[in-house]
């Protein structure tokens, strides 16, 4: 059993930095957790690839983490992984497992008008995951889903200091209001962790007036009960050391390195085989 007395640690497990928004309100909400991110940037990204590699692939590297960081929690801060591995993870391990699903209940929950937007990987449009969410939580709704990859690959960039073409993220929300009821769509899910990222772009490129819905606060709320089950995290001190870390070198840039100094991540990035 873990020792109530001694800082929890959480691996946040992603294709890339979309998890960073992730572990950015886990951070808010349980500052005595300690972070250890790893951003698989080696097989990045995760939405097109086939099933059976992702679900191999991704099995076997959390594995592997969890064999050598012990945490006390995994959370898999990736909607195109976690609506294909899940079911099978939980059983390969006693570790508790957070996965981030698309926010379709709070959605379904929030819409007025009963016609909703998911807007994820292609991957996590076409799961069969996917489709049983939408089936439970909204079936009483209208579901607009449009998938693109190209707006991970955009957010990553943003993060290293690109700008965010106006134009490119117009095109790729065009399905959603070339549908017969467009003027309908109050909600849209940020289904993918990266997405949110570009929320102020989006909502900026998007012609419709929507909520934009993501997991992350609700991830959060789920890690802290799980974590508060064994440790006293009220009367923790706040964790003090937080790693980075990547499967393959990463180009490093100011962007970057503002966004995990401000998480407060120990700097250089570390390669996995770097660490000891």
């Amino acid at each position: 059993m873990p020792d109530p007395a001694v800082n929890p640690r959480a691996l946040v497990f992603d294709s890339g930095l979309g998890g960073l928004t992730v572990a950015r309100e886990i951070r808010s909400l349980l500052p005595a957790t300690e972070l250890l991110y790893f951003a698989d940037n080696a097989f990045f990204p995760y939405g097109t690839k086939d099933e059976a590699t992702l679900l191999a692939h991704v099995r076997r590297e959390i594995l592997q983490l969890e064999k050598r960081f012990h945490p006390d929690i995994i959370v898999l801060a990736c909607n195109s992984a976690s609506t294909l591995v899940l079911p099978q993870l939980r059983t390969l391990t006693d570790t508790p497992i957070v996965g981030v699903v698309p926010a379709v209940k709070p959605a379904a929950e929030a819409t007025d008008s009963g016609v909703i937007g998911l807007l994820a990987t292609p991957g996590t449009v076409l799961r069969q995951y996917t489709a049983g969410l939408i089936e439970q939580f909204a079936g009483h709704c209208e579901v607009v889903s449009v998938g693109s990859a190209e707006l991970v690959e955009i957010a990553e960039a943003k993060i290293h200091g690109a700008a965010v073409s106006r134009s490119q993220l117009q095109a790729i929300l065009a399905p959603f209001l070339q549908h017969p009821r467009a003027h309908r769509i109050d909600t849209i899910v940020l289904a993918c962790t990266h997405f949110p990222l570009l929320r102020d772009d989006l909502q900026t490129a998007c012609e419709l007036d929507v909520e934009w819905l993501d997991s992350g606060e609700a991830i959060a709320r789920r890690v802290h009960c799980l974590l508060s089950k064994r440790h006293d995290l009220a009367n923790l001190p706040p964790a003090n050391r937080h790693r980075f870390m990547t499967s393959a070198p990463l180009a490093s840039s100011p962007g970057l390195e503002q966004q995990l100094k401000e998480l407060g991540f120990v700097m250089p990035i570390w390669l996995m085989e770097q660490l000891d």
